[in-house]
């Protein structure tokens, strides 16, 4: 994650644009919450603070880790501006449980950050992690982005959802089956490229199987499965322990 340097942090925001992301995704995550009755949350990517600074005034009680201190504190700040203060966890992924104590009915993994693991065996190591984080009836919400359309279609994205800035220009620059990196535009004429694994829909609901995860449900741009023919991201809910 050391990709996300300073001033890479300070411009995140322009690309999401909050206040348009927040009208676009509504009440997705929140009314997943409730309706599972979850109250204690872990948002394990939270960015500059998105994500935890919305379930907190929607009365979660929310614990915000992130890899990145530079992140963690523009969130905070970002948190102070919404009237809320963060409980902010600097923590990898690897080895949440020794940064991060207590069992969370809910950890949210958002943002297409879980693409920036590249080494297989740490990608099942953060999920068996994120695993024994949770209750035993807790859930997991993790996003991607369709690197399946990507990969066999190429690229072409309407960033209807997530990334609202309208400013900023996001594209692909190299993709293959190891490597997708992206380059984003900023308005002042600068660039800044990430790089990212281009996870497949069936093999990350494959990793989370092996993790233990089990009743996966998958939604394609906050639409039920289907229903969205060619969504831009997908977002897996998955249970620790079969439901009713």
């Amino acid at each position: 994650m050391s990709e996300y340097v300073r001033g890479f942090v300070e411009k995140w925001d322009e690309l999401i644009d909050w206040e348009q992301r927040a009208e676009s995704e509504g009440r997705f995550f929140i009314d997943v919450l409730k309706a599972r009755g979850k109250e204690t949350v872990l948002d394990v990517a939270t960015g500059t603070g998105f994500h935890s600074v919305q379930l907190l005034k929607a009365g979660f009680n929310v614990f915000s880790a992130d890899g990145s201190a530079e992140m963690l504190a523009k969130a905070f700040e970002n948190g102070m501006q919404h009237d809320v203060v963060l409980k902010t966890i600097h923590a990898d992924w690897r080895w949440l449980n020794r940064d991060v104590h207590g069992k969370f009915d809910a950890i949210i993994c958002l943002g297409n950050s879980f693409t920036h693991l590249f080494d297989e065996a740490d990608r099942r190591r953060a999920l068996a992690e994120f695993y024994a984080a949770l209750k035993h009836d807790g859930i997991l919400i993790i996003d991607q982005r369709n690197y399946d359309r990507i990969l066999d279609e190429g690229f072409s994205s309407k960033h209807k959802y997530y990334y609202c800035g309208d400013q900023v220009e996001a594209k692909p620059v190299h993709v293959d089956d190891g490597l997708a990196r992206f380059e984003y535009r900023f308005p002042d004429g600068s660039s800044h490229n990430l790089n990212m694994f281009p996870l497949r829909k069936r093999y990350l609901r494959g990793l989370l199987e092996d993790a233990g995860f089990r009743k996966m449900h998958s939604y394609g741009d906050f639409q039920e499965e289907g229903e969205e023919k060619d969504p831009d991201f997908f977002i897996h809910v998955a249970e620790k322990t079969y439901g009713e």
